[in-house]
Order: structure tokens, then C-alpha cells, then sequence
């Protein structure tokens, strides 16, 4: 290691390419550098903070060769061209799912429309084509704009005989089996849905529409209905599905989905318009996600002989400028970068997120929608997607049995065996930031005995979520820091109606409600908290009736409902009162004080 520091010492701040080799000579990593001894000697730091995977690379390298480039984008160009001579053990390795997919129609008397993996047995086959995507996506899109049927029965054998289908009742079937067509018809149907899967949406609009206006003409009105229904699943798929563009661009679409150290990338690729292909590429034990990505569109990019016009991405891709200047050289032309915000664009890129999240969430089994939300979630706190997530409450309903509790999602899903419950000993009064402060410190020292275990308290998570606000963050922040951890503390706000708001971080309110899937999150974690602390308490305190039925109502939180428990003790007292009183005592509105009333009249 001291000969390796010494010879990059001897490098020259100059941009270019260093080649790291194992002591057999083999290349194990290439990279490109602006200045090349700051990037080589970076890696022989006794102090480098280096991820797992660095670490590894660093601990197999003999030796080191370099060549020096008249630019940074001189080095891009020697730096891809090498990988795809050498392809190093610890660059990123492109592999995708490759094989050979077919369109089949059956050669039965009502064919059926199918996506096939091989072309074997009687029939005829459209393709082969390379992605299963595609092949799935035009099928499934033909089969719902020509209502055409996918169930096994045999026609007609089978016409009216048992029940029509769940694909009929929700108009994605003709009903076929209730025999109420004829094969010629039907074979024009089929002939109309290969047409449809060869020519894309806008000729087949043309013809359909063409046949509607003749219908019409004719006074064949129910035709011209049945015409009309069809063109318009055609401009709904082509609007939803995006199978077909509005126009005939070369256009790729990417996006991506990741987990705490997993990354999935998916490239949508659009040529005439036509949705051709849809790659993905999953990458693990990554501790740098910009990187990652950066360094895959170079290299996806650089092998790519099929160039769009219009790239746009789920997020500004890192070193852009050198990306853009890399492209237009190998296009030969200009080529758009995008990000964008609205549009058929926008469309796209969330169609490739889609599928980046359901090919993470396949390859972790877990569901698509806890993928999604962490990563929207991890997007939004600009951390990486949490695998741990810790959330505490306190539960305070007075100056005695002052409660707290934390509750644990692994993977966005609750783990309850991990649930804590903490009688707060230090705090005697109403002290939320005390009781709050008390919890978290017996917590981490507990953590500090413990973390060897890797177990209960001896697992540190990525995130701490508070029920509360600003204040609340600090008062953590201010223990997290005592104990020199590096864990996220954000709070979680509610609204008037005692309804999930926003995210507290030390320096204000994050909005989260335009962010569907992390809103149901934070909201899901808040409930939870808020539910197994109050669980905590009453079985703590054996809280009365009429306290159990008052914090049940939306608004009405643990010391207004302290406040109304004190004064009337009992539920029958509380009916003989008026809204008025109501309202004064608990400091509420007098329409929030009638609801309180109702709740209790309705259950008297």
C-alpha cells in the first residue's frame, strides 16, 4: 500500500485513465479521472471513507498503470472503450433478461391472441421479438381494445354454456362464449387486432373510423356504436399503455427504483414511435447511488447502436454536460436530455418507474408498493431508502403515568416483535421534549451495550421519525448527536383534524401530500405509533370509559381529553353538560364540541 501511495504522489494533476491490476496483472477496475492524481491517491488514504465494495477493490490491487488525455472527455472515450475490451471484475456489468418472444394466433376456430416464449405447435407467430415487455404489453392492448376472449373455452363447442367471465363484467370481453357473433365476424375482429399490433394505433384509428362513418351512412347504427366503443379503447390504450406514441419519435425513456443498498434501472426504448424494448438492469451492495447511475449511462450509452433523438430521466443525471457531449459524438447530432415535469414525457418516465419498481420488487419479493414508497420517501428526505425505520411517540395525559413507545418497519412493513414500550421516570410534568429526550437516551445506550448483538436494541436504523414537530427533531437530534451516531431524525406533522400534514426537519416543514405512496407511509407509521402508545397507556393507567371513547375522535388528543375526563369523570355527567362547556373546557370549537356530544349520544 505505501509503494501504491508513493507512485500516485508521482502522478501529475492532469486528466485521464487509471487502470488497477490484481498481482496476477489482470485488470480488475478502470476509471476516469479529471485530475488524475487526486482520484488514484484517493483510493490509498489510510483515512478514506470508502464503501464495502471500494474496500474490496483496493485490498486486490498490485498495481496500477495510467494513461494521460488531453481532456476529461478524452478519458470518457478511452475509459468505455477499455471496459468494453477488458470488462473489469468491479465495473458494473450490464446484463439483461435476453431472449426471443412471440405474438402467436391459434389456428382453433376462434383463435385466441397470446404472448409466447417459443414458436412451437400449430398457429402463427409474429416475431420473434426481443423483449418479453413488448410482446406482453401489445397482446394484453389488442385483446382489450378488440375485447377479444383469453379464457380456455372452446368455440363453439362451448357457446352458452356456464357463466360469462370476470374479463366480461368489467368490458375487457365481448362475450364470445354467449355465442352472440359469428366467426366471420369474429375473424375480422382478429384480422383487425393483428393489424393493430403491426401498424400501431393512428392506422387503425383511420380505418376503424372510416368503417364507423360507412356504418353510419348505411343507417347501421348499432355497428357504428360497436365501431365507436372500439375506436375509443384505442385512444385510451394508446394514451395509458403508451405502446404508440402520439408521433413517430426515437425516444428512451429511464428511470429507477432502489432499496437501501439495491438499484434497479430501466430503460424504455421508443423507435418510430413504437414501443421496441424495455430493459432492466439491477445492481446490489451499492453505497453511492449517483455514482451507480452515472457510471451506468456512460456505459449503457457507449454500447448502445441505436441512439434516440430524446432521452428524458427520472432525475438530472450526474456529469450531464460530459453525458451530452458523449452522445452528440457518437449520434453525430444533437441529442435532448431531459427531465420532464409534465407531459408525454412525464408519462414516460413514470411508466419506466413502474416497471423499475416491480423488477425490485420481484427480485426482493417483497410488494411493489413498499418499494415505492421508500423510494419516493428517501427521495423526498434526500437520504438513502431506509431499511430500518424507528418512530416514537409520548403519551402524556397529565403530570403522572407519562408514558412513551417506539414502533420498528423493517422493509416498510411493521416488525411488532421489535415494538418498545418506556414508562418515562425522569419527567414529571407535561414535558414532551423531556419525556421525548429520556426515551431516546435509554434507547441508545442500550444500543451501545448492545450493538455486537446485531439484535433487538443493538440494531441501529436509517431513520427516526417523531410524532411532532421542530421541537421535537432537535430535542432528538441533540441525543443522536451526544451518542456520535449518523441517523436521519425527521418529525411527523398533523393537521388540525389530527390527520398526517408534513415532514419536520430542524429547519422547517417538508409538504408531503403531492407524494401518494410516502403519504400512506408516513401515515401508516404515525397511526401505528399513535395506536401502541395509546395502547400503552391505558393498559398503564386503566384509563376510564369516557377517556378511551374521547380520544377515539378525530381532534380530540391526550390532554383534551385529560381536560374533559378531569372535569365530568363519567360519560352520564358529560350528556348533562352543553357544547358551550364543552368547548371552554377542552378549548375546542363549539362544532368540534357537538361532535364530541354526538359520539357519546350515539353510543349512550
Amino acid at each position: 500500500m505505501e509503494t501504491l501511495k508513493e507512485k500516485a504522489k508521482g502522478l501529475g494533476s492532469v486528466p485521464g485513465v487509471y487502470i488497477m491490476k490484481d498481482k496476477s496483472e489482470n485488470i480488475i477496475y478502470i476509471g476516469k479521472a479529471k485530475n488524475l492524481k487526486n482520484r488514484v491517491s484517493s483510493y490509498f488514504r489510510t483515512s478514506a471513507d470508502h464503501g464495502e465494495k471500494v474496500r474490496k477493490m483496493v485490498s486486490h490491487v498490485a498495481d496500477f498503470d495510467y494513461i494521460v488525455t488531453k481532456s476529461e472527455f478524452e478519458a470518457l472515450i478511452l475509459e468505455c472503450s477499455l471496459i468494453k475490451q477488458h470488462y473489469p471484475k468491479y465495473n458494473i456489468k450490464l446484463k439483461d433478461d435476453k431472449g426471443c418472444y412471440y405474438i402467436k394466433i391459434s389456428d382453433i376456430e376462434f383463435p385466441r391472441i397470446t404472448a409466447e416464449r417459443k414458436n412451437i405447435g400449430g398457429g402463427k407467430y409474429i416475431g420473434p421479438f426481443l423483449n418479453s415487455f413488448t410482446v406482453k404489453e401489445t397482446v394484453e392492448n389488442a385483446n382489450t381494445v378488440f375485447k377479444l376472449p383469453r379464457c380456455n373455452r372452446r368455440f363453439p363447442q362451448e357457446f352458452r354454456k356456464g357463466r360469462t367471465c370476470l374479463y366480461y363484467h368489467i368490458k375487457k370481453c365481448s362475450g364470445i362464449c354467449k355465442g352472440n357473433i359469428s366467426q366471420e365476424d369474429y375473424n375480422l375482429l382478429i384480422k383487425q387486432a393483428i393489424n393493430y399490433m403491426k401498424t400501431g394505433s393512428d392506422k387503425i384509428f383511420e380505418t376503424l373510423t372510416k368503417e364507423m362513418e360507412e356504418a353510419a351512412e348505411n343507417l347501421e347504427f348499432e355497428k357504428a356504436a360497436v365501431l365507436r366503443d372500439r375506436i375509443n379503447a384505442v385512444k385510451k390504450a394508446s394514451e395509458t399503455q403508451k405502446v404508440f406514441l402520439n408521433k413517430q419519435h426515437n425516444i428512451d425513456a429511464i428511470s429507477a427504483a432502489k432499496t437501501e443498498d439495491i438499484i434497479c434501472i430501466v430503460v424504455i426504448n421508443f423507435r418510430g414511435g413504437k414501443l421496441v424494448d424495455k430493459k432492466h438492469y439491477i445492481f446490489e451492495n451499492i453505497e453511492d447511488f449517483d455514482t451507480t447511475r452515472s457510471e451506468f449511462y456512460f456505459r449503457y450509452y457507449s454500447e448502445c447502436s441505436d441512439l434516440p433523438k430524446q432521452i428524458y430521466f427520472d432525475e438530472e443525471p450526474k456529469e450531464q454536460d460530459l453525458l451530452k457531449q458523449l452522445l452528440d459524438k457518437m449520434a453525430n447530432s444533437n441529442i435532448t436530455l431531459t427531465v420532464p415535469q409534465k407531459g408525454e414525457g412525464y408519462s414516460l418516465v413514470k411508466m419506466a418507474e413502474e416497471n423499475a419498481v416491480e423488477q425490485l420488487a420481484h427480485k426482493m419479493s417483497r410488494s411493489s408498493r413498499e418499494i415505492k414508497a421508500l423510494d419516493e420517501l428517501a427521495k423526498i428526505l434526500n437520504i438513502k431508502p431506509p431499511k430500518i425505520i424507528e418512530a416514537y411517540d409520548v403519551s402524556n395525559l397529565g403530570d403522572s403515568g407519562i408514558v412513551g413507545a417506539m414502533v420498528v418497519f423493517n422493509q416498510g412493513k411493521p416488525q411488532k416483535s421489535s415494538y418498545k414500550k418506556f414508562s418515562i421516570n425522569t419527567v414529571s410534568a407535561q414535558d414532551d421534549y423531556g419525556a421525548m429526550t429520556e426515551m431516546l437516551e435509554r434507547r441508545f445506550n442500550r444500543y451501545m451495550d448492545e450493538s455486537k448483538n446485531n439484535e433487538g436494541f443493538g440494531i441501529k436504523p436509517e431513520l427516526i421519525l417523531i410524532d411532532g414537530g421542530k421541537g421535537h427533531v432537535t430535542a432528538v437530534k441533540s441525543v443522536i448527536d451526544k451518542f456520535g451516531l449518523d441517523i436521519s431524525v425527521f418529525g411527523m406533522v398533523k393537521n388540525k383534524k389530527h390527520r398526517t400534514k408534513a415532514i419536520a426537519s430542524d429547519g422547517g416543514e417538508i409538504e408531503i401530500s403531492g407524494f401518494k405512496s410516502a403519504f400512506n407511509l408516513i401515515t401508516q407509521i404515525q397511526d401505528e405509533t399513535h395506536r401502541f402508545t395509546i395502547a400503552y397507556q391505558r393498559k398503564k393507567r386503566k384509563l376510564s370509559g369516557l377517556e378511551q371513547k374521547l380520544l377515539e375522535i378525530d381532534g380530540i388528543g391526550k390532554k383534551k381529553a385529560a381536560a374533559l375526563t378531569l372535569h365530568y369523570k363519567t360519560r352520564a355527567k358529560m350528556l348533562q353538560s352543553d357544547s358551550k362547556t364543552i368547548a371552554k373546557i377542552a378549548h375546542i370549537s363549539i362544532e368540534k364540541a357537538n361532535e364530541v356530544l354526538g359520539n357519546f349520544t350515539q353510543t349512550s
